[in-house]
């Protein structure tokens, strides 16, 4: 891979600051842009199913933004048009605006060879035929999601539902009781964005740069891993990406960044809060660790025995560090921090406050704090949250 000598060397903490700056971290939240707005700047938000204190994606602009309503949050995401979901770096929100630069991901997804499942003659024309008739429909809706096995053992109509999907035909706009709300692309996504027009470079091109705005500064690997494209489609495009070369002290692989934010020194206001472990700032666990020095990972589909800081532990952002994780879990209107570990005392205070603002967020008047990994700093939590 060619490279272009750096513009700019960037201290650690600079890029560190900077980062946080770009996922909305650092200095005052745009408030009048709400959830919307949180998603705009990051690009894309992560769905996953599961909900400990919310879900996921109502985590995100919770972390961002402080308590904004849970209903605000889905309501912001599946009315008036304003997103839709697809394959971004997992199942992802995506702003509508960047359908037209997916199209190279739909190509990809047309061209495909071979399915992991087999679909009856008719059915997927049935399919289209039955929204376009009906109207927006789940998967049940259109004749069920299962044929009555495993999880995997799909209906004909969920297999042709979801290839329509991956193609572009159809769109999922909404998702009701965690189910996919299945429409027409014709019908959902506005006339101005509805179209494969762009071909693969500028879609890339595009992509790479939305990865690094949202990042600030970021290696091959973090930029490509943010829309999970190949490292050779980055390889590609970057020159003409609009990011700009830099060095960051400590990283060992070169780096790009968005010059808008070199521009400015990142100042500000930090964010104390707990973080999803689907979280775009915390996505990529090799770029964690070279920002942060926190290793993290998401323990949910570990046997429970192996488990060592617990099922969902969320990490504590607290002055732009990553101080601690908490395990949480709810009884009735209790938050129960099942298993906490913090960085030092330095961290006690912090993770107090964040316990209290979720426990306030998600209906909860108490929290109950039930293992340390650090015993003796038990009852200074403990007094903390008093």
């Amino acid at each position: 891979m060619t490279t272009v000598p750096p513009s700019a060397t960037l201290s650690a903490d600079e890029a560190r600051r900077i980062a946080l700056r770009a996922q909305g971290f650092l200095g005052a939240p745009d408030r009048r842009g709400g959830v919307r707005g949180v998603l705009r700047g990051l690009g894309a938000v992560q769905l996953d199913t599961i909900s400990v204190l919310a879900r996921s994606h109502e985590l995100i602009p919770y972390a961002r933004l402080g308590a904004v309503g849970r209903r605000t949050v889905e309501d912001a995401y599946w009315t008036e048009g304003h997103s839709f979901e697809y394959w971004s770096h997992a199942a992802c929100i995506l702003p509508v605006e960047e359908w037209p630069h997916f199209a190279f991901r739909r190509r990809a997804y047309r061209a495909r060879p071979q399915w992991h499942h087999d679909l009856p003659d008719g059915a997927y024309d049935a399919v289209i035929g039955q929204l376009r008739a009906e109207g927006p429909l789940t998967a049940t809706e259109l004749g069920g999601a299962k044929n009555g096995g495993e999880w995997w053992d799909w209906s004909a109509s969920k297999v042709a539902v979801e290839r329509a999907l991956m193609y572009g035909e159809v769109v999922c706009t909404e998702r009701r009781g965690w189910k996919r709300v299945y429409d027409l692309a014709e019908r959902a996504i506005p006339d101005a964005v509805l179209h494969d027009d762009l071909d693969d470079t500028e879609c890339l091109r595009r992509l790479v740069r939305l990865a690094g705005q949202a990042l600030g500064v970021g290696t091959r690997s973090d930029i490509a891993d943010y829309h999970r494209i190949k490292g050779e489609q980055f390889d590609a495009v970057v020159a003409d990406s609009g990011l700009v070369p830099v060095t960051v002290e400590g990283w060992a692989k070169p780096a790009w960044a968005d010059p808008e934010a070199l521009a400015s020194v990142p100042r500000g206001r930090h964010r104390t809060t707990l973080l999803s472990p689907f979280d775009s700032l915390i996505w990529e666990r090799a770029r964690t660790e070279r920002i942060f020095g926190f290793t993290h990972r998401l323990e949910a589909y570990v046997p429970k025995p192996k488990r060592v800081h617990g099922y969902f532990a969320m990490p504590l952002l607290a002055g732009g560090r990553l101080l601690g994780r908490v395990d949480p879990a709810r009884e009735g209107t209790t938050l129960v921090a099942r298993q906490v570990s913090l960085a030092g005392p330095r961290a006690v205070a912090p993770m107090a406050q964040a316990l209290r603002e979720a426990a306030s967020w998600v209906g909860c008047d108490t929290v109950r704090v039930e293992r340390f990994d650090h015993p003796g700093l038990a009852a200074d939590l403990v007094k903390a949250l008093d």
